[in-house]
């Protein structure tokens, strides 16, 4: 299918601050999510594509045209940004109409779209209330149906999950992925990986300003997987488990944290691992209390990729 959205050699700096260097990317219709650590590009990115900010270098366009100034690009974006911007004594329903209107709706059409809108993200019961005294994740909600309201071809969302609880992600989630199903194009940034994962399957992964990999998210993991995982689990039988661990073959090496109840493993093959962990706490052999993974993050991924780890 034929790229939306394309930047070639796009940069931007911010005086001897560079924001992004020499990108170079592809975007068509579906979800794309954009994954990087905090100060990583992700924000400049989206602002260029959007048209915000003025490249340094290089072109970012839509449909083969360029962003900059272009007000008939515009409207077929819809922008949620990371920080908020709103009219703090304006309702949710009317920061939702004026946003209508600046985008030529009828009072009435306006009106009804705000409405409409304040349904979809839940909002409904709380359309009359100051913005001011709305909670994060309200917040969220709001900059989602802003971006959604004048029903754009193009949706990006800069850390649309940020402050949100488990269920309000949830439902964040499903109304994402609901958009990408009808063909639309969406970019959702990110610094967290299994917020992406339960997105899409197409990644950009961005670090330092920089894009270097773009494709699907299992050929990342499969990266990962020849590389030794760290797990963490707690359990006063450490010593005992250290004991069955490092018999095994796919079992690097077992070691002690900042107590001897933290055993850190590391293996190269976690499904093996967790199999035959599960076999001891079955027999009753162990007792454990806690299982994290360290290295399933995102600065994880990356420190593997750029050959830090």
């Amino acid at each position: 299918m034929k790229p939306l959205i394309v930047t070639k050699n796009l940069s931007r700096w911010y005086g001897n601050v560079l924001g992004l260097s020499d990108v170079n990317l592809e975007i068509g219709p579906g979800i794309t999510g954009l994954l990087g650590p905090n100060g990583a590009g992700k924000s400049t990115l989206l602002k260029l594509i959007t048209g915000q900010i003025r490249p340094s270098l290089g072109l970012v366009t839509i449909d083969g045209r360029p962003v900059r100034g272009r007000a008939d690009l515009f409207y077929r974006l819809g922008y949620c940004p990371e920080q908020d911007a709103f009219f703090e004594g304006f309702t949710g329903r009317e920061f939702l109409y004026w946003m209508l209107r600046l985008h030529h709706f009828s009072e009435k059409e306006a009106a009804e779209k705000a409405k409409e809108m304040l349904i979809l993200v839940e909002l409904e019961a709380d359309a009359d209330r100051p913005i001011r005294s709305y909670s994060r994740g309200m917040r969220q909600r709001l900059k989602l149906a802003q971006a959604l309201a004048h029903d754009p071809e193009i949706l990006i969302l800069d850390e649309p999950l940020n402050g949100l609880d488990p269920l309000g992600k949830r439902k964040m989630i499903r109304l994402i992925r609901d958009f990408g199903r009808e063909g639309r194009l969406v970019i959702v940034s990110s610094h967290i990986l299994p917020e992406i994962e339960a997105l899409t399957k197409q990644i950009i992964l961005i670090h330092q300003g920089k894009v270097f990999a773009q494709g699907e998210i299992h050929e990342i993991r499969d990266l990962i997987e020849r590389h030794p995982h760290v797990v963490s689990i707690k359990t006063v039988d450490s010593r005992r488990l250290a004991a069955f661990l490092i018999q095994k073959s796919y079992v690097v090496k077992a070691y002690f944290g900042e107590n001897d109840e933290d055993l850190l493993v590391e293996t190269r093959d976690r499904d093996k691992f967790f199999e035959f962990l599960l076999q001891l706490v079955a027999k009753g052999e162990i007792s454990i209390e806690e299982i994290t993974s360290p290295d399933d993050n995102l600065q994880a991924v990356f420190d593997y990729l750029i050959g830090k780890a």
